[in-house]
């Protein structure tokens, strides 16, 4: 839960310094400018806060690691994923969105230092404790702190010490390690499809480079 607060504050405060022009740029993720990544991220802090006022009764079915599944690459033609640009662009003025984005995301890092890391919760027709839900959004925070700085070299980049834990459920999900001459961040990226592995990373990663994108959803 620890990581989960600093790998969230260190995003909340990449976005709270995005300059006007910032706001246009492409983000890492295809088709999405920084200001729908940020629009995306809105609503991820509300599920985050749905998830923690939503307990369950069930025993856990799924832990940090084993809530992520391996899906299709996003193709565009997914209605929530085409809904995103539409719901920044109405927005207007960024600052709304960075206001709005600060409130939501300050209510649910507040929500998650409250949580008991023992509660059962659910979400997705999925049940896991609220400290293995909070466990799993490091990936997340930290996958989407990447996507935001794509295209932004000055800008900060998330926690190390959050980018080994992504890492290391990465390398849980695909079943392998990644070569130790992969930096952490080369290995979400390269790993999770944001850069195509030269040819002497896809040598390294032997089997392992066939089996990539692992795209979570």
């Amino acid at each position: 839960m620890d990581l989960f607060s600093r790998s969230w504050t260190a995003l909340r405060a990449a976005v709270g310094e995005l300059s006007g022009q910032d706001w246009e740029r492409p983000s890492g993720c295809t088709g999405w400018l920084v200001r729908d990544l940020v629009c995306h991220l809105v609503i991820d802090a509300q599920d985050v806060l749905i998830t923690l006022v939503t307990p369950a009764d069930a025993e856990p079915t799924v832990d940090s690691v084993t809530y992520w599944k391996l899906v299709e690459p996003p193709t565009g033609e997914d209605p929530l994923d085409a809904l995103i640009p539409r719901l920044a662009a109405a927005y207007g003025d960024p600052e709304l969105l960075r206001f709005h984005f600060d409130d939501v995301g300050a209510a649910a890092g507040r929500a998650a230092e409250l949580a008991d890391p023992a509660a059962r919760v659910s979400t997705q027709d999925v049940v896991l404790t609220a400290g293995d839900y909070l466990s799993a959004y490091v990936m997340e925070w930290t996958l989407h702190h990447l996507d935001l700085i794509a295209h932004l070299p000055s800008a900060a980049g998330p926690p190390a010490e959050t980018v080994a834990a992504a890492r290391a459920s990465l390398e849980k999900i695909a079943g392998a390690a990644f070569p130790a001459s992969f930096s952490d961040t080369d290995a979400l990226l390269v790993g999770t499809g944001r850069r195509v592995a030269t040819d002497a990373e896809k040598a390294a990663l032997g089997e392992l480079a066939a089996r990539i994108p692992l795209v979570l959803g």
